[in-house]
């Protein structure tokens, strides 16, 4: 895969099926426009192949209604517009747009008699965003906005922005024609992941405890009537809880940590059910990771199904409803063995996945059957080999190597994740594909501090950043270091956010192994991003604690006067997760102490770049990142 393939990738994303109806969400980034294109395809379930089935600027998010005669979804109509709710029928025709709303609607939720939609939108204040600050007058362009008066900390988001004044509002609307949307809350908190009750009378919602009365990680679930009154606390839980499914005796169904105070980090997402007013973990902490990002749980009878994160998999597993502290070895897999579940649907018996693999971009499987479709590239792709192996004191490690064609010695670029609550693993990663395809092994290590591991191996680097996390990256590179088909006088190590962090420290710390670095939207510097992230008021505190002195001892900056190799900085001008103040800091100390430093900015972007960000922005970075190792690594 080339920089210039970015544009012929045929992404995947949600699902959903109701009888023989299957639609999904496919999309590519458009280099030329800047922009990424997006429709829904219609998957049989007799396998005969896809077929496109909305034709606009990008459809996402589909939602087939239960009684399996409409189907909403989100639309953007042209590039630059927020995406708006429609609906069209499930055997095809017009759409019909529900809603007009000044920043877009959010992915809907169906009642369950088929006639309303659920869905959330941020709603500017008077003044702000494009709105009037009066009926009859101009709205100002954003610099001719009043000050915003700033009162807590939790203020903004990255690549959202400033938050307080455009919360999440929860709004219901008819399907019939010419119904408007109702606004069940008022913009004095933020709600997120809203779900009907079982008799479609009132909506599940997550909130911040309190409704966000002062800064809190934690959050809980409320419910509020559908035809309108005021919220009421439903379940208090024990720290998170997001995507709510309620269940028919008036219980709920949920995903949720448990932690306290400012703790939150590197926590496994259990699967819990209040019912009764009872509150139960129906998973294990330690074993059971679920990944909401591939959707809310669906039940189906008896059973519910989650996504699990596991060893670099997010495999579809199958626990019962009324199941308590169950281990992973207890659940079912049912898809996503060595790949990557992005999503997954049910309709009684008929449970469909998308599903990607390191080389392939996703295909969609029904489960206990084939695969119905590919939507795999025609780019060439590499696959991934195993990496396993024990750090010095013992502890195994895990990580990928994907190597490219040819018999070798290639070049090795050793590639660390951010988060570090994350993974590298089986699924899809195009980053690893551009280097491949470029004639470097790509080394992909999972670390104590990542995911999918258990959550002692998450917690593992809570106070102690450079430590063990840094022996088991050198020994995954080790392992793959040992095939004579790879070049250990030619290494490179890059990294984002806490890949970048990484990346950082091991120039500064062991940099007699690499010949030069590329630091991407890192964290170098704990102190200042206590206050200049948006995340950083709980963030440092939670994994290096609240001491000066011990934040410093973790920050890369302390030790900028050990770094000689050639080094690169990227950054997004525009990223609140890892502040661009992160880059200048180190990059005007690398410069004073005569390292060949270099900084390359992005306008307009934030912390997602690389996942996200524009198209175009995307593939210079490609250009550039190769351009970089053809320089050192040659």
């Amino acid at each position: 895969m080339r920089p210039d393939d970015l544009q012929s990738l045929t992404l995947t994303g949600s699902v959903s099926v109701r009888g023989d109806l299957v639609l999904v969400n496919v999309f590519t980034p458009d280099v030329a426009a800047n922009a990424y294109r997006s429709g829904l395809h219609a998957v049989p379930l007799d396998g005969s192949g896809a077929r496109r089935w909305t034709w606009a600027e990008r459809d996402l998010n589909p939602r087939i209604s239960p009684d399996g005669q409409w189907v909403a979804f989100l639309r953007v109509s042209e590039p630059g517009k927020p995406p708006q709710l429609h609906v069209m029928p499930a055997t095809g025709g017009d759409a019909r747009r529900l809603t007009d709303l000044k920043l877009g609607a959010g992915a809907p939720a169906w009642s369950p008699d088929s006639r309303r939609l659920a869905f959330t939108s941020r709603v500017p204040e008077a003044g702000r965003y494009g709105a009037a600050p009066a009926e009859g007058e101009d709205a100002p362009t954003p610099d001719a906005e009043a000050p915003r008066h700033i009162q807590r900390m939790d203020y903004r988001l990255d690549d959202i922005g400033f938050t307080a004044d455009r919360n999440s509002r929860l709004f219901v609307v008819d399907v019939a024609e010419g119904a408007q949307p109702v606004e069940l809350t008022d913009g004095g908190f933020d709600v997120a992941d809203p779900a009907w009750t079982a008799d479609g009378s009132a909506l599940v919602f997550a909130a911040d405890r309190d409704l966000g009365a002062v800064e809190t990680l934690h959050n809980d679930l409320y419910t509020v009537p559908a035809g309108g009154g005021e919220p009421e606390l439903l379940v208090q839980t024990r720290g998170s809880a997001a995507c709510p499914v309620a269940l028919p005796d008036g219980g709920v169904l949920f995903y949720g940590t448990e932690f306290s105070g400012v703790h939150s980090v590197a926590r496994n997402m259990s699967l819990w059910r209040f019912s009764g007013g009872m509150l139960t973990r129906v998973t294990e902490m330690e074993s059971v990771d679920c990944e909401k990002a591939a959707g809310a749980p669906v039940v189906v009878g008896d059973r519910v199904l989650v996504a699990v994160r596991n060893r670099g998999a997010v495999e579809l597993r199958r626990v019962p409803v009324d199941g308590v502290e169950l281990p992973l070895s207890s659940s079912e897999l049912l898809a996503g063995d060595k790949a990557e579940v992005k999503s997954f649907a049910a309709d009684g018996d008929t449970v469909v996945a998308v599903v990607t693999r390191n080389d392939n971009t996703g295909e969609v499987v029904r489960v206990g059957g084939d695969v119905l479709t590919s939507f795999g590239s025609a780019v060439p792709l590499r696959p991934a080999i195993e990496l396993t192996g024990s750090a010095s004191d013992g502890y195994p490690v895990h990580g990928w190597l994907v190597l490219p064609e040819g018999e070798g010695p290639h070049p090795v670029v050793l590639a660390v994740h951010g988060g570090p609550f994350m993974y590298h693993g089986w699924g899809f990663f195009d980053e690893a594909q551009v280097y491949a395809g470029a004639g470097y092994a790509v080394v992909l290590p999972n670390p104590r501090g990542s995911a999918g591991y258990g959550q002692a191996h998450g917690q593992a680097v809570v106070g102690g950043f450079g430590t063990v996390d840094v022996d088991d990256v050198l020994s995954v590179l080790d392992v793959a270091l040992e095939r004579p088909d790879l070049d250990a006088d030619r290494v490179g190590v890059m990294g984002g956010s806490y890949g970048g962090f990484m990346t950082s420290w091991l120039a500064a710390h062991h940099g007699e192994r690499f010949r030069a670095a590329w630091s991407e939207r890192a964290v170098n510097a704990w102190d200042s991003f206590s206050g200049s992230s948006d995340i950083g008021w709980f963030f440092t505190d939670a994994y290096c604690g609240p001491g000066l002195e011990a934040q410093r001892a973790m920050s890369p900056l302390t030790y900028a006067e050990k770094v000689s190799i050639p080094f690169m900085i990227a950054h997004s001008e525009h990223d609140w997760r890892c502040p661009v103040e992160q880059a200048q800091r180190m990059f005007v100390a690398l410069r004073r102490n005569g390292v060949e430093a270099e900084m390359l900015l992005f306008p307009g972007e934030g912390h997602e770049l690389t996942r996200s960000g524009k198209p175009r922005h995307r593939a210079q970075r490609f250009d550039a990142v190769l351009r970089w190792w053809e320089r050192h690594l040659s």
